[in-house]
């Protein structure tokens, strides 16, 4: 068994690319190596600013000898298809053999393949397996079809101490690399095995691993601050940057000038975080943020690095002078007068203006506010105001400040705490890491917002396919529903039959946006309208789901179960990633009778808890055996069984008893569900296991009279019917 050392040596690989870049040669190499029989005891990849490193240890030096059986055509085949055979395989007719098959005999070929030295098959395949490495971005070099990410310097590819030869980009394989670009002397350092490589990068100036300069740089800044008697805010994605930009970090503090320490300290973060990457602090006596930064170099200056410093005190200083001028410039406009400015801005082609959309999201919170008892006005009023500070400097500098900005402007004009925090929050959540908001009219701006994305969107036939999700929506789909459910909210109208009613407001304003494509409802049938639901006469659906609103001033918004699907599959995920079995989401959720995202998933932990249990599990079994009966007999009678049972023609004790136990059982559940008493449900179903289980083993229900059997077919179905009560159980594994 040998080692393989290879690196990759160039100018500067942009830093977020570098571990997937590094992951990406592991996996190429890998896969190219198992392909050809060469398996191996470890791997590990490394990435840094110049260079890609892999290190393997097991290889084999040479690949294991192979035969191969190849078979050929029929014995009695035209002398045309032996040759072709022969000429594929490589071989002569004496060397064939021949092997008895059912319909005829037919030639065989086995084929021995030596095993070739390891140390060739490298040289074949590692150019092959650069050249297909997946950057982002890549650039050509001249001359030469390969690209690559940065321009190549050098190669190392050590095979059990030896040189494997090889040339790629104009680059030929060696054993010498290159230590730090200002630390070293510069001269090549000739390595063999990948520890003295290691240990000679360390006497260069080089940590070759991402993780160990991640560790220098926190301890380095947690260190130097503490003396300042500040705190380091931590930032793990710049971490993992910065780890990224010095092959030898060394850590530095620099001072902010106090005429910038009246602008929001959002603003000198991002600024020097997108800028300048640096580290801001703060500090505890305050918890507000420090004058202070933290910056990493590449270098260990004579002068201790105080000329670092102040090179880099100077360009904070242009940096931060230009957040302050938009800062100052955007308070000297109220929010409310850049909201006409919104006209001029494109939400998308087909769904208009951001102003247009204000309105529909304004028009929506107000609904929604009024929905969970939060203040109509407050709702109404952050929503005209969300979207207000795309306009302003600050925003257009820094994209990822919006909604933070706004509610700076809104508590500069005065306006409610209330009213500024929803500005600031109906983006969230951002991310599964991120929180929900908790305030009342924060969550209806916040769902008015996720809404009107989610409709306007489908509305416009734009929603996620399986490759992509340009607009975001399954993040909005999550938001939405993290949101209802963290803060418990109780809105109904989400079933597939009311989302059109729960979101009608924004439905008729996107009429007079997006051209509507009518439906033809034939047949159809009626829907109960919910009573929270002003001005509507009629809700009509068809046979395919979709739902037509009719008002009495004679408007009608359409709508479709496709959105109502789309946010069943977004909870699924969402359950699922807290543990939660998706086919019980499915099992509830396709009854179609709950419209209410709470309630819904009660129903779905509670079942989950049931069906753990001895009693849970065993019904589950019982029902199936049951459901699988009356399928094949509503299949081989062509009918269902879904009449009541006739008292008269039940004999047996056991089917007796199952049928007062159903007739009890069913009201209770009924009632039990209706209260939300789920658990309750569940303990008056955990009571059919004993007589569903004494019927099995003594009821046959294919009878040979046929009324008994209808009848007891009829006593199955009435059990499946007062178990669908909870959830439809044929959906649910096991």
């Amino acid at each position: 068994m040998a080692d393989l050392l290879l690196e990759l040596f160039s100018e500067e690989i942009p830093a977020r690319m570098q571990v997937q870049a590094a992951k990406d040669l592991e996996k190429i190499v890998v896969g190219a190596l198992s392909d050809r029989g060469l398996l191996f005891e470890g791997v590990k990849a490394f990435s840094g600013p110049r260079r890609l490193t892999l290190a393997m240890t097991g290889l084999p030096v040479k690949q294991p000898d192979v035969s191969e059986e190849l078979k050929g055509p029929k014995v009695d085949a035209p002398p045309a298809a032996l040759e072709g055979f022969l000429r594929k395989a490589g071989v002569t007719k004496d060397q064939l053999k021949v092997e008895k098959a059912p319909k005829g005999d037919v030639y065989l070929a086995v084929i021995e393949r030596k095993g070739r030295d390891t140390a060739a098959v490298l040289a074949e395949i590692l150019p092959e397996c650069f050249a297909k490495l997946p950057w982002p971005k890549s650039m050509r070099f001249p001359g030469s079809p390969v690209r690559w990410v940065r321009p190549l310097h050098g190669i190392v590819c050590m095979f059990d101490g030896e040189v494997v030869p090889f040339e790629f980009a104009g680059v030929t394989s060696g054993n010498t690399t290159k230590g730090h670009r200002f630390l070293s002397d510069g001269k090549p350092i000739a390595v063999r095995h990948f520890d003295d490589y290691v240990a000679a990068l360390e006497k260069a100036h080089v940590v070759l691993e991402a993780d160990k300069r991640k560790d220098i740089i926190l301890h380095e800044v947690k260190q130097k601050v503490f003396a300042l008697g500040l705190e380091l805010i931590e930032d793990e994605g710049l971490l993992n940057e910065v780890s990224g930009l010095a092959e030898w970090p060394v850590v530095l503090i620099g001072k902010i000038q106090d005429e910038f320490m009246d602008v929001p300290p959002e603003i000198l973060q991002t600024s020097m975080r997108t800028h300048q990457k640096y580290f801001s602090l703060r500090d505890p006596k305050t918890d507000k943020m420090a004058a202070r930064f933290a910056v990493v170099a590449n270098m260990v200056a004579e002068d201790g690095g105080k000329e670092i410093v102040a090179g880099n005190e100077r360009v904070l200083r242009a940096r931060l002078s230009d957040a302050k001028f938009f800062w100052d410039q955007d308070r000297k406009r109220t929010l409310e007068s850049r909201v006409d400015d919104l006209k001029n801005i494109v939400f998308h082609a087909k769904l208009g203006t951001q102003y247009e959309r204000v309105e529909r999201i304004e028009a929506l919170a107000g609904k929604i506010a009024e929905k969970i008892g939060a203040d109509v006005k407050k709702a109404r009023r952050a929503a005209r105001l969300c979207k207000a500070d795309l306009t302003t400097g600050v925003v257009g500098e820094f994209p990822e400040l919006q909604g933070v900005m706004g509610r700076y402007y809104a508590m500069h004009d005065g306006e409610d705490a209330d009213v500024a925090d929803a500005v600031r929050d109906h983006y969230k959540p951002v991310g599964p890491s991120d929180t929900v908001p908790t305030n009342k009219v924060s969550i209806a701006v916040a769902l008015a917002d996720k809404i009107d994305q989610m409709v306007g969107f489908y509305a416009i036939d734009e929603m996620p396919t399986g490759s992509g999700d340009p607009y975001a929506l399954r993040r909005a789909a999550l938001g939405f529903i993290r949101t209802t459910l963290q803060n418990n909210l109780r809105l109904s109208g989400l079933d597939k039959y009311h989302w059109p009613v729960f979101t009608s407001d924004l439905m008729l304003h996107l009429m007079d946006v997006v051209e509507k494509n009518a439906v033809d409802f034939s047949p159809r049938k009626p829907v109960d309208v919910p009573e929270f639901v002003k001005g509507v006469s009629s809700i009509l659906i068809d046979n395919e789901g979709n739902t037509e609103v009719r008002y009495n001033d004679g408007r009608y918004i359409q709508g479709s179960v496709e959105i109502v699907e789309f946010l069943a599959d977004r909870l699924k995920v969402a359950l699922r990633e807290n543990g939660t079995r998706h086919d019980l989401i499915d099992a509830v959720f396709s009854l179609g009778n709950e419209d209410d995202l709470v309630r819904l998933v009660a129903r779905v932990e509670t079942l989950q808890s049931f069906l753990k249990t001895d009693d849970g599990a065993n019904l589950l079994t019982a029902y199936k055996r049951g459901a699988n009966i009356l399928k094949a007999e509503e299949k081989k009678d062509k009918t269902t069984f879904d009449g009541a049972v006739d008292a008269k023609l039940l004999a047996v004790p056991e089917e007796k008893a199952l049928a007062d136990a159903l007739g009890s059982a069913e009201k209770a559940i009924a009632a039990d569900v209706q209260a939300e008493k789920f658990v309750e449900a569940m303990g008056v179903m955990a009571g059919l296991r004993k007589p569903v289980d004494a019927f099995f083993d003594k009821v046959k229900v294919n009878d040979d009279d046929a009324k008994v059997r209808e009848n007891r077919l009829k006593l199955l179905a009435r059990l499946r019917a007062t178990l669908h009560l909870v959830a439809d159980f044929s959906k649910i594994e096991g």
